[in-house]
């Protein structure tokens, strides 16, 4: 990885909008005290959105000294992880992904428009719109060569339709298509389904097992279920054996007319030796100053 370095030229300070400060106040207090600074990373995140996609010094100091923390531990983080730009970059952030599936699909075609039309890696065009970098694998491969703008990918990039796409978002197109540029859903073949057709659907989209809408309901019942379920198990402070049974049932569980009951395979009971380890260990924990 080539060495990372904070831009030469940096604002003079860097404040949480009122909206931010709040939004960073409630990810601080998912953590236990004393344990505050296990919310840098999403805070320079935070950070870095609300300063236009860059994360100044000015900003790595104010969420150090927010979460309580030396400036030189916040530094490291911000230097190390390349999610955190540390210099300007333009409107439209552009991710080309270069790697062995992309390269394979075209995306060198891809690099040949951005370095026409932007110009360089790091380089912000004049009008501050557009700026790109050559990374790795951003974990779409099947609908290969891609990128990613800011926060949204764009798949099934050609020549053409990418610059397509980089003219409507310089004219602030708001009908611009995120995902596949080619009509495909998620990683379907090119030329539509070959299986499972008559549960999705030829298009992937008119079969019976269509995806959910995006703005569905969330299922509160089954998020109830699942807290109650969570609330019953035992917690750390429930001692070594009881967790370890618990854990053998969850393993061993299965409803009653399951055929995986009809194996030969049986598990070895765990809590005697579980509650052998529990005695050891409390017999060497001294006892509390508080205890009568």
């Amino acid at each position: 990885m080539s060495v990372r370095r904070l831009a030469e030229v940096q604002p003079a300070s860097f404040e949480f909008t009122p909206d931010n400060r709040a939004w960073a106040d409630k990810q601080i207090q998912k953590y236990p005290l004393g344990r505050q600074a296990s919310a840098i990373i999403p805070l320079l995140w935070q950070a870095q959105k609300q300063n236009g996609y860059w994360l100044p010094k000015p900003a790595i100091e104010k969420v150090a000294e927010q979460l309580g923390m030396p400036f030189i531990r916040a530094l490291e983080i911000a230097t190390f992880y390349t999610m955190f730009n540390l210099e300007p970059v333009g409107k439209f952030y552009i991710q080309m992904c270069g790697t062995t599936p992309c390269m394979l699909q075209g995306s060198d075609s891809i690099k040949t428009v951005l370095e026409r039309r932007v110009g360089p890696p790091h380089k912000v065009t004049a009008d501050g719109l557009f700026s790109w970098i050559e990374v790795e694998c951003l974990g779409a491969c099947c609908n290969a060569p891609m990128v990613q703008i800011n926060d949204d990918y764009y798949e099934d990039l050609t020549s053409e339709n990418f610059e397509k796409l980089l003219n409507d978002l310089a004219a602030g197109r708001r009908e611009v298509k995120t995902g596949s540029q080619i009509g495909r859903v998620t990683s379907e073949p090119v030329g539509g389904l070959t299986t499972l057709t008559e549960l999705w659907g030829k298009d992937g989209r008119s079969g019976p097992g269509r995806l959910p809408k995006a703005e569905a309901e969330p299922d509160h019942a089954a998020a109830a279920d699942e807290k109650a379920y969570q609330d019953a198990q035992p917690g750390a402070e429930a001692p070594l054996h009881t967790q370890m049974s618990q854990s053998q049932k969850q393993r061993t569980g299965r409803p009653e007319s399951s055929v995986a009951g009809t194996g030969t395979r049986t598990e070895r009971p765990v809590e005697g030796e579980g509650k052998k380890a529990d005695d050891a260990a409390q017999a060497s924990t001294p006892p509390s100053k508080h205890t009568p």
